[in-house]
């Protein structure tokens, strides 16, 4: 399981023209589920995704966690994260999970997030989506389970 987190002063996804997700402050999760994840991944890459310390606390330091710095989490499934890139010049989509089982990770993913307190906005899962976003740094990380 993968995440791909950047550090938004604000950030929305629109699906057909309408809002249907939205925060200020906060991280931007682009989340891609592989072959093999399970519950077990997605509860530990959650503890990741909100413990990781980017936030600047008061001497500028990235010392704070996006709770600690009250921020929000907008996450929006992303199966393009799992594509073998190594060879050729057309992505492998091979190593992605089932669609079925995806959107089932993806949904438990934002329940933990959820569940631990952190405000979290969604995408919809395998919709054509548009994503806006100002990147605070940049600040962006690659984390995987």
């Amino acid at each position: 399981m993968i995440a791909l987190i950047q550090r938004v002063l604000n950030a929305s996804v629109t699906i057909d023209g309408e809002i249907c997700g939205q925060i200020g402050p906060g991280l931007l999760v682009l989340l891609g589920v592989e072959q093999g994840d399970d519950e077990q991944k997605a509860k530990r890459l959650c503890e990741r995704v909100i413990g990781y310390r980017i936030f600047g606390d008061e001497n500028d330091k990235m010392n704070l966690n996006v709770q600690q710095a009250g921020g929000s989490l907008l996450v929006v499934s992303q199966f393009t994260l799992a594509a073998d890139t190594q060879k050729g010049m057309r992505p492998g989509f091979s190593r992605g999970a089932e669609p079925q089982e995806a959107d089932r990770l993806y949904q438990y993913f934002c329940g933990q997030c959820r569940e631990k307190g952190i405000a979290t906005e969604t995408g919809r899962f395998a919709a054509d989506m548009k994503v806006a976003l100002v990147n605070d740094g940049p600040v962006t990380f690659w984390l995987q389970v």
